[in-house]
């Protein structure tokens, strides 16, 4: 059967300075631990503004203003003054100012939880009005403000998290339940953010490739939030409720967990399904997660730098049967970290990159772009934990070396040609190999690369459950041409055939076949 294809991929940001420091666990933490914290004194001064996040090189890549390979040239730090064109829309879609993205949450609430000043949302209107993706019933439901003494005096209460754009209060999102800690004010602003970052994404998605939300059979929700109560605490189902916001009535969806493996897993899911003719459509879709927002904000601060990790991720691509045209998901490429694969970065990197290489009789050379975790390094190196993505490409040359394919003083030429920069917030799922699928998609039907691997890796003892680690890989192909279309014409063939020697035998027999 044929391979399922990439029909397209989303990307969004939210740039959420207040939500870094309200909802980050770091803040969060530091807060109960040392209510005067001098890092949490400081921490406001770090903040950026919205026109530094857009110029900041790495997030123009992952809305497509810019390839990975751009960022090479680009002398850092990136995050110092002006270096590229600060565009708020790109070929995958747009960076969302903090503001505005209240009003995302506020409109993917069902249940009256997200609370907004209306004073706050008639300033806004006049932008929500202009945005491509926000129709006349949305914008009904954005400006459907609350009075400011009434959203102030849950927050003051304790039963509401408050929503803040600097020293001003413009809205809460209210608690679910009184008692049950799964549907408490925090966790429904956690979700609710979630939420929002993955319906804005599938709409990016649902407009660059013209496709009817209808037409959308099945979604898988990947992100590393789980929504519930406290009787299943992530019984989910964020799939549902996402394709709900973006007019998906003809699909039913389900949730997929693994950490930052999380994305990888799913859309190997998404393939197999469309592989096996279950489902035409599958969209993967994963929002941001509000817990990671400054995770080493301490360190940021500490040295002198700005909050980096100020923004939410979103993507959401589309999976869906061959078309003779848009690159292939593999199905006989995929790579696994087993049980018993050993957790050594070697043993590791065997599994998920050499091994699935040699079963299909490739080098390592023959993959023209490796996409693994791909975390900015200027978030993670002041924190002692370097650059992540360089890492990963090291490990994968030197396996190169290893197999005689290259020679050691080749490794530095190997990670420039077959990596890339890291261009993507630190959210643990959302620069776990798929940041990289939508100029993939491009450069594969530019001609300009054959194949790439994506690569997703996960911490499973995160949930001290086992001390395994996972991971899984595949590959992304130019497509080599429809399958079917041979097997419809041997069948023709066969049946022609078929048909003219039964018209023999019934001459050779009078008649009688």
């Amino acid at each position: 059967m044929d391979d399922a294809v990439i029909k397209g991929a989303g990307y969004i940001l939210a740039h959420v300075p207040n939500l870094t420091y309200e909802f980050g666990t770091t803040q969060v933490l530091e807060r109960l631990k040392s209510p005067e914290s001098p890092y949490l004194a400081k921490m406001k001064e770090h903040l950026r503004t919205y026109e530094q996040a857009l110029a900041y090189p790495p997030f123009q890549v992952y809305i497509g203003n810019l390839h990975p390979d751009d960022l090479a040239a680009i002398p850092r730090p990136w995050y110092e003054g002006e270096k590229v064109r600060a565009e708020r829309a790109g070929r995958y879609g747009e960076i969302v100012p903090e503001d505005e993205f209240y009003a995302w949450m506020l409109l993917v609430d069902t249940f009256d939880l997200v609370w907004l000043d209306e004073d706050f949302l008639n300033e806004l209107k006049p932008r929500l009005e202009k945005h491509p993706l926000i129709t006349p019933p949305d914008l009904k439901k954005m400006l459907n403000g609350k009075k400011a003494s009434d959203i102030r005096t849950r927050v003051e209460a304790g039963s509401a998290a408050p929503l803040y754009l600097g020293e001003r209060l413009v809205g809460c999102v209210r608690q679910a339940h009184e008692v049950d800690d799964t549907l408490k004010a925090h966790v429904m602003a956690e979700n609710m953010a979630t939420k929002a970052s993955a319906v804005l994404a599938l709409r990016h998605l649902l407009a660059q490739t013209g496709t009817d939300p209808k037409a959308i059979d099945y979604i898988i929700e990947a992100s590393e939030e789980a929504c519930g109560d406290m009787n299943q605490r992530g019984g989910g189902n964020f799939a549902k409720a996402i394709g709900e916001w973006c007019g998906c009535v003809n699909a039913t969806g389900s949730d997929t967990r693994g950490f930052c493996a999380g994305p990888a897993h799913a859309l190997i899911h998404a393939a197999a399904l469309v592989k096996a003719g279950f489902f035409k459509n599958v969209v993967v879709v994963g929002g941001g997660a509000v817990a990671k927002l400054g995770m080493n904000g301490k360190d940021h601060v500490a040295k002198g730098l700005p909050v980096l990790e100020d923004v939410l991720g979103g993507f959401a691509i589309l999976v869906s049967e061959n078309d003779g045209v848009n690159p292939v998901i593999r199905g006989d490429s995929f790579g696994r970290h087993n049980i018993g694969s050993g957790s050594s970065p070697q043993a590791v990197m065997q599994a998920l990159v050499a091994e699935p290489l040699e079963r299909l009789g490739l080098k390592l050379g023959d993959v023209d772009k490796y996409s693994v975790e791909m975390q900015i390094p200027e978030i993670t190196e002041p924190a002692g934990a370097g650059d992540v993505p360089t890492a990963n490409f090291k490990m994968i040359a030197a396996l190169a070396v290893m197999k005689k394919e290259i020679e050691r003083a080749d490794i530095p030429a190997f990670v420039a040609e077959h990596g890339m920069p890291g261009f993507a917030p630190t959210q643990g799922h959302i620069p776990s190999g798929v940041p990289f699928i939508g100029h993939a998609r491009d450069l594969i039907l530019e001609g300009k690369i054959t194949r790439a691997m994506i690569i997703g890796k996960g911490s499973l003892f995160l949930g001290r459950m086992t001390n395994l680690f996972d991971g899984i890989s595949f590959l992304v192909e130019k497509n080599p041409g429809r399958k079917e279309a041979v097997g419809a014409d041997e069948a023709a063939l066969k049946k022609l055939i078929a048909s003219a020697l039964r018209q023999v035998a019934a001459e050779l027999t009078g008649g009688e076949g």
